[in-house]
């Protein structure tokens, strides 16, 4: 008897995408950038993204939609700092956010009024990289308490990335972390990788990630 072999993480996948292109379709048509913040857990970027929300927040139109695995913690702290929907996804185990959640979550924004909508993923350097979301472009954060080879244990998400924030650079004088090493196996897996050093706690190196912002937000095409 023949066997019929059924691709179904390639069938899922390709639903995916569509999915992804009418994410991306839907937010150019109303001239919204969107970034997908990729990361392991710990590494600073829901505390990165709310010094954003509150020190940028007066300047540009931002809103998040927020993946966990279980909690909405994350969102509720995240909407402290915005009058703007936090849209919570909880996974309930699922490693990462699919292109289906982000399009349902715009259902409730009116992107008409956005300059700039942050996807907060689920905290996993693996999953998410295999998964389009509609966003203009990924921003991998890691911190420095993760060591330097960070980039090569897990390369893919660094490929796929566009741009990287090395965060919690106010703990560099307590730790045995080599800044120019990990950009060195960062570019070594993608040499085009832009790189921002902030410490979302203290505020260092913040102002140069925000004028990336203003500028990814007012020409998303181009970013």
């Amino acid at each position: 008897m023949a066997v019929r072999r059924i691709e179904v993480r390639e069938r899922v996948m390709e639903k995916n995408d569509e999915l992804a292109a009418e994410v991306r379709r839907r937010l150019a048509e109303h001239g919204v950038a969107s970034l997908n913040l990729v990361s392991s857990p710990g590494s600073g970027k829901t505390l990165l993204l709310e010094r954003t929300l509150q020190e940028l927040g007066p300047e540009l139109a931002m809103a998040v939609v927020t993946g966990d695995v279980q909690t909405e913690n994350d969102a509720d702290r995240l909407a402290r700092w915005t009058d703007r929907l936090v849209h919570a996804v909880v996974t309930g185990g699922a490693c990462h956010l699919d292109a289906r959640q982000v399009g349902t979550a715009l259902d409730d924004l009116d992107l008409a009024e956005l300059d700039l909508l942050f996807v907060e993923n689920v905290g996993n350097l693996v999953c998410p990289a295999s998964w389009d979301l509609g966003e203009t472009a990924k921003v991998v954060v890691f911190s420095v308490t993760e060591g330097e080879d960070k980039p090569l244990k897990y390369p893919k998400m660094f490929r796929v990335s566009r741009y990287a924030v090395l965060n919690k650079t106010d703990l560099l004088p307590y730790l045995p972390f080599d800044v120019d090493k990990a950009v060195a196996y960062a570019r070594e897996v993608n040499p085009d990788l832009q790189f921002f050093f902030t410490s979302a706690l203290t505020g260092e190196g913040m102002e140069g990630w925000y004028d990336f912002l203003r500028t990814h937000a007012r020409a998303p095409a181009q970013s």
